[in-house]
């Protein structure tokens, strides 16, 4: 789970997704909806009480293209554009995090940067089974003194002949318990030479010298697994350089970003529209003084606040992403939605506790694990206080 500084890499990146037709989307969008109401949100109790995502769903989601939502469609994807791929993004999000987690790093961070910058030959060998799900992919950058700050992490690679060697341990690794394909940050160059000495690596799994440690028992998103990921002599051949060249690694991470974020946001938007409506349901029903709750003010004031926060979010996410399929650099508007879009999911979950009283406390009901899951937003991805931190220095910048 990384969270990184941006630095504002500039748009053409290469990542720039066709589409669908119209029609094929409306039809995509009404499955996903119904897969979300039918098929998920019945087990989200399951998954939270075992920890685990059924068999039978994840295999439903490679049926239905899920792990190649960002895949470009010459290697086997839909090849969404991020406008699409957002409005996919609130469907999933409403319910359990755990599910979309599932398939989240083969959409994002796991392979955005074999997209944006890996060879043609990389391309063919990988892409193709991340898009069908075959691979699960996993990206590790964050470390136990590097997440922020990425460009200071410790984990080494050093040539040896026709391969690298891979030393260091990676921390809170999103799905590296189920990873076949790592995207590895380590650093090739001299200790202290900082962003440029960062090189990405496409590393299989099964390498000699790789290790995973246990699950992370985390606040919230059951289902949705993370664990250190250890490195120790892990020989690694030369051709598994993302892009065949040393010293990208840290704007290779930066690039995929600007996505993640904006479909983080999605995902925060998708989750506050759900709680809304548990809400709005519940405050119909419940009965207190001899009327329903939602005829009291002060309750109808916590929806109304939550529904205009919602929209904002969902507004300016889709503003960004048309902006990003437009070619703009976004990486500012990218960390607006994200800051804001993981704030208000927040606040419309703790509203919604508040509204559900006593109830919102208990398990049955489900608004207290809601609660819990949300609160991660505002941590992976990059930090609110890192969403500060880019928004203004970019601002600063284009000031001068």
């Amino acid at each position: 789970m990384p969270d990184t500084l941006d630095r504002g890499e500039a748009p053409g990146d290469g990542s720039e997704a066709a589409g669908l037709d119209a029609e094929t989307f409306a039809q995509l969008l009404d499955t996903v909806a119904r897969f979300v109401r039918e098929r998920l949100a019945p087990l989200e109790a399951k998954v939270a009480e075992e920890d685990a995502v059924p068999a039978e769903i994840v295999g439903e989601m490679r049926a239905l293209g899920l792990f190649g939502l960002s895949i470009p469609q010459e290697y086997g994807g839909l090849g969404l554009t991020m406008e699409e791929e957002v409005r996919v993004g609130m469907e999933l999000g409403r319910t359990s995090a755990a599910f979309r987690s599932v398939f989240g790093t083969n959409v994002g961070i796991g392979s955005q940067g074999l997209v944006m910058d890996g060879t043609d030959e990389q391309k063919r060998k990988y892409l193709p089974r991340i898009a069908s799900g075959e691979i699960v992919t996993s990206f590790a950058l964050t470390e136990p003194e590097a997440g922020s700050d990425a460009a200071s992490l410790r984990t080494t690679a050093k040539k040896d002949g026709d391969h690298y060697v891979l030393n260091g341990t990676k921390r809170f690794i999103t799905n590296a318990p189920e990873a076949d394909l790592f995207t590895v940050m380590a650093r090739t160059g001299a200790p202290g030479s900082g962003a440029g000495g960062v090189t990405a690596f496409a590393v299989e799994a099964s390498t000699p010298g790789i290790s995973v440690g246990p699950w992370d028992k985390k606040m919230g998103q059951q289902g949705a697994h993370t664990a250190d990921v250890i490195f120790e002599d892990a020989r690694v051949p030369a051709d598994a350089v993302i892009g065949g060249v040393e010293g990208q690694g840290f704007k290779t991470a930066m690039k995929v970003l600007d996505r993640g974020r904006l479909h983080i946001s999605s995902v925060c938007v998708g989750m506050a529209e759900r709680l809304i409506a548990d809400s709005l349901a519940y405050a119909r029903e419940r009965k207190q003084f001899g009327q329903a709750i939602s005829g009291f003010q002060l309750v109808q004031a916590m929806l109304a606040d939550s529904r205009t926060e919602a929209y904002a979010a969902r507004s300016m996410l889709l503003d960004a992403a048309r902006r990003r399929d437009r070619g703009e650099n976004v990486a500012t508007e990218a960390a607006c939605c994200k800051y804001y879009a993981s704030e208000m999911v927040g606040r419309v979950a703790d509203r919604a506790v508040q509204i559900h009283g006593g109830a919102g406390y208990m398990a049955e009901y489900g608004v207290e694990r809601f609660y819990r899951d949300v609160r991660l937003f505002r941590i992976y991805e990059g930090t609110s206080q890192i969403q500060q931190l880019v928004i203004a220095r970019n601002m600063l910048r284009e000031a001068e």
